[in-house]
């Protein structure tokens, strides 16, 4: 069994932080996206790309095929009942068998 002080955790790019907080209150109603991914020599999760105006299927797109993503996502959801709000979503792309 792995001692759980053995396992490495990365640590998150200080203006990485602060771009996910100032994303996370965003005025703007598109669709937008903060796509990260981990430096392995540094330990840590850094900006990869940013999008703005950004469909589900673009992303889809935008993702690499061979390497792991984290991805930030808002997008415009409209209730039944009318209502509008903008959801995150936290994504974890892997590529099959990685």
């Amino acid at each position: 069994m792995r001692d759980s002080e053995s396992l490495v955790v990365c640590d998150v790019a200080e203006d990485l932080v602060e771009k996910l907080r100032k994303f996370r209150f965003r005025k703007e109603t598109n669709n937008a996206a903060i796509i990260m991914k981990i430096d392995k020599d540094k330990q840590l999760v850094v900006l990869d790309e940013e999008h703005e105006g950004i469909s589900p299927d673009e992303l889809k797109d935008e993702l690499p095929e061979r390497q792991p993503r984290f991805i930030v996502y808002s997008y415009k959801y409209q209730h039944d009942d009318g209502r509008v709000s903008y959801p995150l979503c936290f994504i974890f792309s892997s590529p099959v068998g990685e």
